[in-house]
C-alpha cells in the first residue's frame, strides 16, 4: 500500500510540475523512468515518505491502515535518527529473496533485519476495544 501512495504521491508531484511548465512557458515536459534524474528524485522521495512517517508518528499511511506503527525496542516512540537508519536499512530485509524478513516468521521477537539494525519493532496500534465500542453506538 505504501508503495501505491508514494508512487502516486510523486507522479501527482511530476503532473503538476508538467502543468506548471506548460502553463509559465507553454513548452511541455516528458518524463521518462528511465531517466536518471526521475530514478533518483523517486528515491529520495521515498526515503523522505518513509523516513518522516516513521519519525513524526511512528507510521506511514499503509501501516495506519493495518493498525500497526513501528516503536523503539522499549516501546517508546522512535526518534528521528532510529527512523533515518530503518529507512536506510529497510533494502537489507529484501535482499536475497526477501530473507530479511524471515526474522517475523521465525524469530522468537518477530522483527525483520532492518528492525533489528535500527533497535524498532512493529506492534498492533489498534484499540480494538474502543473500535467495538464506537461501532456498537453507531447502531
Amino acid at each position: 500500500m505504501d508503495v501505491g501512495v508514494s508512487v502516486g504521491v510523486f507522479m501527482l508531484a511530476l503532473a503538476a510540475i508538467s502543468f506548471a511548465a506548460l502553463v509559465l512557458t507553454g513548452k511541455s515536459i516528458t518524463w521518462h523512468k528511465g531517466d536518471i534524474w526521475v530514478i533518483t528524485a523517486y528515491a529520495v522521495w521515498a526515503f523522505v515518505y518513509f523516513a518522516h512517517s516513521w519519525a513524526a508518528s511512528g507510521r506511514t499511511v499503509g501501516m495506519a491502515a493495518f493498525g500497526v506503527r513501528v516503536v523503539r525496542d522499549d516501546g517508546t516512540d522512535v526518534s528521528g535518527r532510529r527512523a533515518v537508519v530503518r529507512t536506510l536499512a529497510l533494502p537489507l530485509s529484501f535482499l536475497f529473496l526477501g530473507l530479511g524478513f524471515v526474522g517475523i516468521l521465525l524469530g522468537d521477537r518477530r522483527r525483520a533485519l532492518h528492525d533489528v539494525i535500527a533497535g524498532t519493532a512493529v506492534i498492533y496500534s489498534w484499540d480494538a476495544r474502543a473500535a467495538r465500542l464506537r461501532f456498537l453506538s453507531r447502531g
